[in-house]
């Protein structure tokens, strides 16, 4: 009988230690401390994507992504794109230029070669209607200019249905401070 009034009471006493230790932390920030980087080794190249969806969308099926994602960006024009200029007239069989008045050969050969341009003065942005890829800002809807520019025709009043993806803001709103990026949710 005794050991079962001990073996309750440890159990009580496990029980009250565990339920006084939980409480509701979870807006606690708790900041985590990142070990020293080796960056001794070899590294390999595994993805470019200065203009996000391009390649996956450029690059058929079948083709490995991986030759594309290694390629030097100074020999990628000349090397995708008529690779490119096939797959968005596969895409877009009525392309002719786009709202930027740009024919397929000088819009694929600007997609093809997967850098993104940084204006060193003025306005940095995807596409603000004026400024034209000098640069992205994280609030810039650049799967809406990609498929406006892909799509849109020379107006960009083309195929509505088409350029548009629909989000129009981020779930979470950006920070004020670096690195600006919204919280996780």
């Amino acid at each position: 009988m005794k050991t079962n009034r001990t073996k309750f009471l440890a159990i009580a006493i496990l029980t009250t230690a565990v339920l006084v230790s939980c409480n509701n932390d979870d807006d606690v920030v708790v900041t985590p401390v990142i070990p020293a980087t080796d960056f001794s080794g070899t590294y390999v190249q595994k993805d470019q994507m200065a203009r996000p969806a391009i390649n996956t969308v450029f690059i058929a099926s079948g083709t490995p992504k991986d030759n594309f994602n290694m390629t030097t960006p100074s020999t990628m024009g000349a090397t995708y794109q008529s690779v490119f200029q096939s797959r968005l007239l596969a895409l877009n069989p009525g392309y002719t230029t786009n709202a930027l008045g740009q024919t397929a050969a000088q819009f694929t050969g600007l997609l093809a070669t997967d850098v993104l341009g940084v204006a060193k003065s003025g306005t940095t942005t995807f596409f603000d209607g004026v400024n034209v890829l000098t640069g992205r800002a994280l609030a810039d809807d650049v799967i809406d200019t990609e498929l406006l520019l892909i799509f849109g025709g020379p107006t960009g009043g083309s195929n509505p249905g088409l350029t548009s993806d629909n989000v129009d803001a981020n779930d979470k709103a950006f920070s004020t401070s670096f690195p600006y990026l919204a919280s996780a949710w």
